[in-house]
C-alpha cells in the first residue's frame, strides 16, 4: 500500500523490484518547473491551488512550467477493505485540514472499487498531447489535472469511466471523441509507462514534487505539501537572473 505521510505531506511510491529506467536526463528548456504528481494523489489535490499560482509566477518570470505524471497505484489491486477505506477517510479529513481543499467521501460507499491511478494519468498524457502548440498550453494542462482531481475526490466519480472526461474535455477545448480515441490506443498506453520511468530517472520517489530543470540539471524544490509563497521564494532564490528571464524583459 502507497505510504502518505501526515507531518511531510507526501505520498511515497512503494518500493519496486523493477529494473532502474534510463538515467538520462531530457534536455528541454533553459529554465522549466517540472510538477510531477499523480491526479489521484491526496496530496496533489491539497496542493492544487499553490501549483496554480507557482505556474502564474512561472508566466511572469517567462519560465516555462509543465505537468507530468508519476503513477502513485499504477493498475491499483489494493483490496477495497473497511481498513484501506478507513486509511483514505483518515488522509483526506487530514488534507481539507491542513489545506482547505474539499473533500466529497461518496466514493467511500462504493462497495467495490479499484484505486488504480493509471487511467488518470494516461488522460493527462493524452491531454497534453492533444493541448500541445496552444496558447497557454501548460496551464489548460494544469487546469484538466485539477478538474479530474475535483471530479475525483469531490463529485466522487470514478476516472476509469470514459464518460468521466466527456465534460473536461469540453472545458479544455478539445473534441472528446479525438480524446476518447487517444486514450484507449496502444500509442497512449505505452507513452503514460514511458512517462512513469521518465520521472523515476528524475529521482522522484513521492507526489507531489517540483523540480527546477536548468539545462538539464535537476535542482528539487519540494518534494510533499508547500506553501505557494515558500516555493516562489526558492524560486526567486534559483533562477535570480536567469538567462531566459532577461531574454523576455529585452
Amino acid at each position: 500500500m502507497t505510504n502518505c505521510n501526515a507531518e511531510t505531506g507526501i505520498c511515497n511510491l512503494p518500493e519496486s523490484s523493477e529494473g532502474a529506467a534510463s538515467q538520462a536526463l531530457v534536455k528541454a528548456f533553459v529554465a522549466t518547473v517540472r510538477y510531477i504528481g499523480d491526479p489521484m494523489c491526496s496530496w496533489c489535490w491539497g496542493i492544487s491551488p499553490v501549483l496554480k499560482e507557482v505556474e502564474s509566477y512561472c508566466r511572469s518570470r517567462n519560465v516555462d512550467f509543465s505537468v507530468h505524471v508519476g503513477g502513485l497505484r499504477p493498475g491499483g489491486g489494493d483490496e477495497w477493505s473497511p481498513s484501506f477505506k478507513n486509511f483514505l477517510r483518515h488522509e483526506w479529513e487530514n488534507i481539507r485540514r491542513v489545506t482547505g481543499q474539499p473533500f466529497g467521501f461518496s466514493l467511500l460507499d462504493k462497495t467495490e472499487f479499484n484505486y488504480d491511478t493509471e487511467p488518470a494519468c494516461r488522460a493527462v498524457v493524452v491531454m497534453s498531447e492533444l493541448l500541445k502548440g496552444r496558447q497557454r498550453d501548460s496551464q489548460a494542462l494544469l487546469s484538466f489535472f485539477s478538474s479530474i482531481q475535483k471530479r475525483f475526490y469531490v463529485d466522487g466519480a470514478d476516472p476509469k469511466e470514459p464518460l468521466f472526461y466527456r465534460d473536461l474535455c469540453v472545458e479544455a477545448g478539445i473534441p472528446y471523441e479525438e480524446f476518447f480515441e487517444d486514450f484507449y490506443s496502444a500509442g497512449a498506453k505505452a507513452a503514460t509507462v514511458q512517462e512513469f520511468q521518465r520521472c523515476r530517472s528524475w529521482g522522484i520517489r513521492g507526489f507531489p514534487s517540483l523540480v527546477l530543470d536548468l539545462d538539464g540539471r535537476m535542482t528539487p524544490l519540494v518534494s510533499g505539501y508547500s506553501t505557494s509563497t515558500a516555493l516562489i521564494q526558492k524560486l526567486e532564490s534559483l533562477l535570480g537572473d536567469s538567462p531566459k528571464s532577461q531574454e523576455g524583459e529585452q
